[in-house]
């Protein structure tokens, strides 16, 4: 009987290996409230820079064109936008086929902010190049600026070697990256402004003599327009910023939109074109943003000036030693919407126990810990608390008492030793 329940055991052991092999599966903590086609994305608040969603945010990629955030951020760091720049033979020939440009021409002569609409609106490769020499002589000394840069916003797995995006096997970074670069340029008005535009043109130039080089946003959240297909990906609430494409990255985007007084960040790379023949990562935008505006708002969980505490101050007087403690700022958080603020216990700790304490002088701090993020604030005395008359009597009566009983200990030895003697 026992080998019998051996031999069972074994072979349904056997079965359930079997199982695993064929039927895999992975646990998860939680099922997502979204469903993103694209496998690297991330959704980011902008003031806070707090990520709402993710999915391998940190896996390095190529970003194609969103390259070209990096190289507008310099330009108008290190450059003056009414400057002229000579377009180079380098910047009009290094261009691979088959990439975007403005239809440069060498010699040609444009001010920097024409190179920049260039830049971020049809994705001009060549006014990427040209902007890059004009900044830092070559390429190669651009990258390394682009790289130090990125460092100095906080990037941890970017390498950038061109100023476009043209394809490279060691350029590259990842969905958070993108978007703290994202989040950088957007506090910059020029750039902000650039990003949003729908539509520009450049002049006649001495190289160029007619003004029908009409370039069209690449990013179509911006765009109200109908596509042949009878769709449009028109996002209200879009306020830029760069598309990119190529072979090897496949489609991606890094966009922000705002709504109210919430401005989010998505970030979508290795997009691709669905079987219906719709955009990945426009559709992706458009789920991350309304999934941000509709599930997140700001919420003030403790408002300035409001009493947070009573404390008694035991060498107070009796007419001030109950001290209210005041909240020094409003503590404003961004948090999802269905998270229960009041439930949350403030932690509070108090640094001066003892009178004289003035009005608005800071007696301790405040904090709350929310979705994992502490938020804090000083507390500051509500009045004055005087010093206790009584208490301070009491304590000079303990003090002399106390030094009576020191003298009385010092002298006794004395006489115990006179007493011997005699």
């Amino acid at each position: 009987m026992n080998t019998l329940l051996k031999k069972l055991g074994i072979y349904f052991c056997c079965i359930f290996i079997l199982l695993l092999f064929l039927f895999p599966y992975s646990v998860q903590a939680e099922s997502s409230e979204i469903t993103t086609y694209s496998p690297a994305c991330l959704l980011m608040e902008a003031s806070t820079g707090k990520v709402i969603y993710e999915k391998n945010a940190h896996t390095r990629m190529y970003p194609a064109s969103t390259t070209k955030i990096m190289t507008a951020i310099l330009v108008l760091e290190n450059g003056n936008l009414a400057d002229t720049v000579t377009v180079s033979e380098n910047a009009v020939l290094s261009i691979p086929n088959g990439y975007s440009t403005a239809q440069l021409q060498i010699g040609e002569q444009l001010t920097v902010e024409q190179l920049l609409y260039a830049l971020m609106l049809p994705s001009a490769n060549d006014a990427a190049v040209a902007l890059a020499e004009y900044i830092a002589g070559s390429v190669d000394s651009f990258a390394a600026m682009m790289n130090t840069k990125a460092v100095e916003i906080g990037c941890k797995d970017t390498h950038f070697v061109n100023p476009n995006g043209v394809h490279d096997e060691n350029h590259y970074s990842t969905a958070y990256d993108l978007a703290l670069m994202g989040q950088y340029a957007m506090q910059n008005t020029t750039f902000r402004s650039i990003v949003s535009t729908t539509q520009f043109s450049l002049p006649i130039t001495n190289k160029y003599p007619t003004a029908d080089r009409v370039y069209h946003n690449n990013n179509l959240l911006l765009s109200s327009s109908l596509l042949s297909n009878g769709h449009s990906y028109y996002y209200p609430y879009c306020t830029g910023i760069k598309t990119g494409y190529t072979d090897s990255a496949k489609n991606c985007i890094v966009a922000s939109a705002k709504k109210d007084n919430i401005e989010l960040i998505a970030v979508v790379l290795g997009g691709e074109t669905l079987e219906n023949g719709l955009s990945g990562r426009f559709l992706d935008c458009q789920t991350l943003f309304d999934y941000g505006f509709n599930k997140y708002s700001f919420r003030t969980i403790l408002e300035k000036n409001s009493v947070v505490q009573e404390i008694e101050i035991m060498n107070g007087t009796e007419e001030t030693r109950n001290l209210g403690l005041l909240a020094e700022n409003d503590l404003t958080v961004f948090a999802k919407n269905d998270v229960d603020l009041e439930s949350i216990t403030p932690t509070i700790s108090i640094t001066n126990h003892s009178a004289p304490i003035s009005k608005s002088s800071i007696v301790g701090t405040v904090s709350y810990t929310v979705d994992g993020e502490t938020f804090s604030t000083n507390l500051l005395a509500a009045s004055n608390v005087d010093v206790s008359k009584v208490m301070e009597n009491v304590l000079k009566v303990v003090i002399a008492i106390f030094l009576i009983f020191l003298a009385i200990l010092i002298l006794l030895p004395k006489k115990d030793k006179k007493k011997k003697r005699k």
